[in-house]
């Protein structure tokens, strides 16, 4: 159902960094459903948390009845966009981006509504792969200035440590995009991250150069955490939207252990609650910020996971840490259960070891490694280093403690990285 004010909603919950002629979109968006789109590169084979800005501006766009269209940039992907980029992408072959490009898609069905036209997922190779380079060349390289390129930030930093001459046909080919979604689908408003500001201004200055109609630009803002940190980085990596790459009870780890300063922002930009909830927790100190942590994880990890995923993460959680009692009028829109949460570990991330492996007395940083559980066997030691490596709730100072039958405690040794991350080794 459409309501016509999303521009407020947005700027409310904080996701409009700059827009273009803001007046003029703030028109269109309340004269009627607007078809919008977001771009999104298939470098991977998943999204990761640095992909949530611009995908929950599309959940809140279409909630308030405007139709998304996600391309999914199979065609931009083999080129390379060097904004924000100290150097040159790895280049994939057409193969990889293909199977990116599926399971990418396959994510995106959690947050957005496909049905019946209501989202629209398109994939720019459909154009990209069948230009004609010299026709191209003329008739849209010849709106493009190479100085006022050079202008933009993003190439201004790469020219330092060297610009390859695809990465810098990148700005033509987003800009071409945005022009046949256009001409397509009528699209009129591309968003995205604030460093891909003189990209989508490509786009809007190529459509009235061409179209000579009116299209938008809007951009969120690139997030840090409050301690400076970039969004979505863990000891172990990236915080994946996969399961498989980062289980759900991790996942919901990553968000409760949100520093007590990025509680408010991060409801508001990361859950779909009102913000008239979102406004009391700028407010709360103590065990109440903490159950609104408990929230926001339950909220973020129902979104990507799924309601069922979420509840067994959030009991997990009780059995490692204790229950914590989450009142009926916090945040109480929110489904996270009520009360004390019954523990249950099962859905703590797990991986199986042999008792003929145990006695063959692996190193502890080598395990950590090898498991994925931190980036590095330096990271291990270095974490172990740090007193933030604990071995069934003792912790380790030892670099070069080696696993032992001992250990094993019921069929399992487990591990704590940190102060909140669990995995158990269960061994046979």
């Amino acid at each position: 159902m459409f309501r016509n004010d999303v521009y407020a909603e947005l700027n409310r919950r904080g996701f409009i960094q700059q827009v273009t002629e803001p007046e003029k979109l703030q028109q269109l968006l309340q004269a009627g459903p607007v078809t919008y789109y977001v771009g999104i590169d298939p470098t991977a084979d998943s999204l990761h948390v640095g992909h949530l800005m611009a995908i929950m501006g599309m959940m809140q766009m279409q909630r308030y009845g405007h139709r998304p269209i996600a391309i999914i940039g199979s065609g931009t992907a083999m080129v390379g966009d060097p904004s924000g980029k100290t150097e040159m992408r790895q280049m994939l072959s057409r193969e990889q981006i293909v199977a990116n490009s599926r399971k990418i898609k396959t994510q995106l069905q959690r947050y957005l509504d496909f049905s019946d036209g209501k989202a629209l997922m398109v994939d720019n190779y459909d154009w990209l792969g069948t230009l004609n380079y010299i026709d191209f060349l003329r008739d849209i390289g010849r709106y493009f200035s190479v100085n006022r390129m050079l202008t933009y930030e993003a190439y201004k930093q790469r020219l330092e440590r060297g610009l390859s001459f695809i990465e810098f046909n990148y700005q033509l080919l987003q800009a071409y995009d945005f022009l046949m979604l256009y001409k397509r689908y009528g699209c009129r408003l591309q968003m995205g991250g604030d460093d891909q500001w003189a990209n989508i201004l490509a786009g809007v200055d190529l459509i009235r150069r061409i179209e000579e109609q009116d299209a938008f630009c809007l951009t969120f803002p690139l997030l840090t955490t409050a301690s400076g940190q970039k969004m979505g980085k863990t000891v172990s990596g990236a915080v994946w939207l996969d399961a498989d790459k980062f289980s759900p009870y991790d996942y919901y780890q990553y968000w409760v252990n949100s520093d007590d300063r990025d509680v408010a922002r991060f409801l508001a930009f990361f859950t779909l609650l009102p913000m008239e909830e979102i406004e009391a927790v700028k407010c709360m100190q103590g065990a109440e910020l903490n159950a609104a942590k408990a929230i926001l994880a339950f909220e973020a990890t129902k979104l990507t996971h799924g309601e069922a995923a979420a509840q067994e993460a959030m009991a997990a959680a009780s059995a490692a840490f204790g229950g914590r009692a989450l009142p009926a009028d916090l945040l109480a829109s929110s489904s996270a259960p009520r009360g004390q949460v019954k523990g249950d570990d099962a859905a703590v991330p797990f991986s199986v070891m042999t008792m003929a492996e145990i006695a063959r007395a692996p190193r502890l940083v080598d395990v950590l490694a090898e498991l994925k559980l931190v980036g590095s066997k330096g990271d291990a030691r270095r974490l172990i280093q740090g007193g933030g490596v604990y071995l069934n709730q003792g912790r380790v100072d030892d670099i070069n403690l080696c696993l032992a039958a001992e250990q094993v405690q019921e069929g399992r040794i487990v591990l704590r990285l940190g102060k909140k991350r669990h995995h158990h080794l269960l061994v046979q």
